[in-house]
């Protein structure tokens, strides 16, 4: 009998190591698939495009375009934006949004209605992060997404757009030097020196406009734009409201509406009293004129 009891305490320790050891395989096998998804979203939108060396001469303005369905839109939000200020970035632009596309009443009671509301729930966001963390924000971003639409990312060089502004402005400055020089040894006729001015002004106008130009430039290299739409599944709200009451329930009972049948009766009444007496005229010639004709014509 001992002999037995050892032996089926025996299997029972096998059974249960043998179950822990399944449960702890089909834990790691979760952990792996999820893992494997967020790393698949991961490596589908991010990308390393244009990433300037330290070294290089060229510079880009890279840009990102995203849509793609998340499963709550304001919550996604929320962590995008704290996403993008943690990495020393911010947001220009998001219009969260919610567009009813269906709307049902249904009269449950007497006095209760069940409105059914479908709507869909999208915010497009812009929002500016420094350069260099432009590849860490999207793959921030790709933790959000339950379904990607498209992404697409552009790296613009302006290396040599950038190079022919600062020439302009060598040249505007030096053309500058010279024009002020002129006006201030040769200009003797007051016509020439407003021409001069003139030229002036236009030469100085030309450099500011480069200067501007090439800081527009250099702060898009510095800060990559990324415009996001988000939208998530068709959502169905349903609640209980008061019901409105039929019309008919309000008025007045019978006996009321006699009562007030005779008043309006007896006010008509009363107006045609007074609409006679104001024709009293007209009453006293047409009879009048009835006694005329009867005597004339006795006659």
């Amino acid at each position: 009998m001992k002999t037995i009891a050892k032996l089926s305490l025996a299997s029972l320790v096998i059974l249960v190591l043998l179950f822990s050891c399944k449960k702890s395989d089909s834990a790691v096998g979760e952990e792996s698939a999820d893992y494997a998804a967020a790393a698949d979203s991961t490596s589908v939108i991010s990308s390393s495009a244009a990433v300037e060396k330290k070294d290089s001469k060229q510079k880009f303005i890279r840009t990102a375009d995203l849509k793609f369905k998340v499963r709550n839109v304001a919550k996604s939000t929320y962590a995008i934006e704290n996403a993008v200020q943690k990495f020393g970035g911010f947001v220009t632009y998001t219009n969260l949004q919610s567009t009813i596309q269906n709307q049902i009443k249904t009269k449950i009671s007497q006095d209760s209605t069940l409105e059914t509301t479908k709507y869909t729930v999208e915010n497009n966001i812009t929002i500016r992060v420094p350069n260099t963390q432009l590849d860490t924000v999207i793959k921030t971003i790709a933790r959000q997404i339950d379904f990607l639409d498209f992404r697409v990312i552009k790296a613009d060089d302006v290396s040599l757009k950038l190079l022919a502004n600062q020439l302009t402005q060598k040249r505007s400055a030096a053309s500058e030097k010279r024009v002020e020089k002129a006006i201030d040894t040769k200009g003797k006729k007051i016509n020439d020196i407003i021409d001069a001015e003139k030229t002036l002004a236009n030469q100085k106008e030309a450099n500011d406009t480069s200067v501007i130009d090439n800081l527009s430039m250099q702060d898009q290299i510095n800060f990559s734009t990324i415009t996001l739409q988000l939208y998530q599944n068709e959502t169905i709200k349903q609640e209980i409201t008061a019901g409105e009451k039929d019309s008919h329930e309000y008025k007045p009972h019978l006996g009321i509406q006699i009562i007030d049948s005779l008043k309006n009766g007896w006010y008509i009444l009363e107006a045609i009293f007074v609409f006679l007496l104001n024709l009293w005229p007209l009453i006293l010639i047409t009879i009048g004129g009835i006694i005329l004709y009867k005597k004339y014509k006795r006659n």
